[in-house]
């Protein structure tokens, strides 16, 4: 009951942090063009982490007095350095489309998350998988075509497909660093030994390592584009007001740190390919949202891309209910054979 009250929590991280999307697409439609403060966004929520993780380490203390401040070897936190061009790959991208487009393009990464996952944790493809695999990738090639009615006021053409090829590079890059996220946990669990579990704390100790890392590389590139002082004028000149812009600047940080966490919890929980599958699950909402309260255009190509994501993802799930169904139904048979 414990682990399924916390994946379920995990999937509620995710499905929040899904409106970080829609506040990164408000900021750029709204006057903010800050690019490295963008990207310092997706990860500069990090801190939050501090305060479970003390609390977790204090409940170890009091049972242990010699409890290790942290859990995860020093060799799975070195591995989450780097990380941060993905941040930095997706923020740029959504600059130049509008969240609808960009969110079915970033749910691309499954088709990168399952290649990856065979090659690097021997992650097992059914037809189910490969299905979905093809209903994706065919369904992001859809929304390239007639660009011309879906790009925002003010990006031109090449600006467009710069961005799209920026986005697809971001879902490429995530399709290899999730299933390294998972071989971080397998190397932490080997190196832990002696029949002991990894606990939760792992996964928010590597999100928060990989937070501070990719921050600490965005905070750099602030600095030198003097980003820190063209905030308070960019806040004076932003369309929906100096307090809402600060009020948007907050809640993507707090929302993209929700988004990450729940995608490693649900890795830590079950698998890669499950989070790949969330996250695409969740497309549809953030679909939806977009046209409802930013008024962008859902246009037959978007719906078209949106209705083979669904289709994969309904094949994904019949696939793998199936294949319960027959195992079940194997041990069964089974064990009336062994009486």
């Amino acid at each position: 009951m414990r682990r399924r009250l916390l994946i379920a929590f995990n999937c509620v991280l995710l499905a929040l942090g899904t409106g970080a999307q829609l506040l990164s697409r408000l900021y750029y439609s709204n006057g903010g063009h800050r690019l490295w403060l963008s990207a310092w966004l997706q990860t500069g929520g990090w801190p939050l982490l501090l305060i479970p993780l003390a609390c977790s380490y204090a409940s170890r203390r009091a049972r242990d007095r010699g409890a290790p401040v942290v859990l995860s070897p020093p060799r799975m936190l070195l591995a989450a350095a780097g990380i941060g061009v993905d941040d930095f790959l997706y923020a740029w991208g959504l600059e130049f489309l509008p969240v609808s487009t960009s969110a079915i393009l970033i749910s691309t990464q499954l088709v990168f998350t399952v290649f990856f996952a065979f090659l690097i944790v021997r992650q097992r493809l059914t037809p189910a998988v490969v299905n979905a695999v093809a209903l994706l990738t065919f369904g992001a090639a859809v929304l390239g075509l007639h660009v011309s009615s879906d790009r925002p006021p003010g990006i031109s053409r090449g600006q467009y497909w710069l961005g799209f090829a920026l986005t697809l590079g971001a879902a490429a890059l995530a399709g290899v660093l999730m299933p390294l996220v998972e071989l971080a946990y397998k190397c932490a669990a080997a190196a832990a030994g002696g029949g002991r579990a990894l606990t939760y704390s792992v996964a928010m100790e590597l999100q928060l390592v990989i937070g501070f890392v990719a921050t600490a590389f965005f905070t750099a590139g602030m600095i030198v584009n003097k980003d820190f002082q063209a905030i308070p004028r960019e806040a004076k000149q932003f369309e929906l007001g100096e307090a809402r812009y600060y009020m948007v600047l907050v809640w993507a940080a707090v929302l993209w740190q929700f988004f990450f966490l729940g995608a490693v919890g649900v890795i830590f929980c079950v698998h890669t390919l499950l989070a790949g599958i969330l996250i695409a699950v969740f497309i549809p909402v953030t679909e939806v949202a977009a046209v409802i309260f930013l008024h962008e255009k859902f246009s037959s190509q978007k719906g078209v891309a949106l209705v083979l994501s669904l289709w994969g993802l309904a094949s994904y799930f019949y696939g793998e209910w199936s294949e319960a169904r027959a195992k079940k139904e194997t041990e069964a048979a089974e064990e009336v054979q062994a009486l």
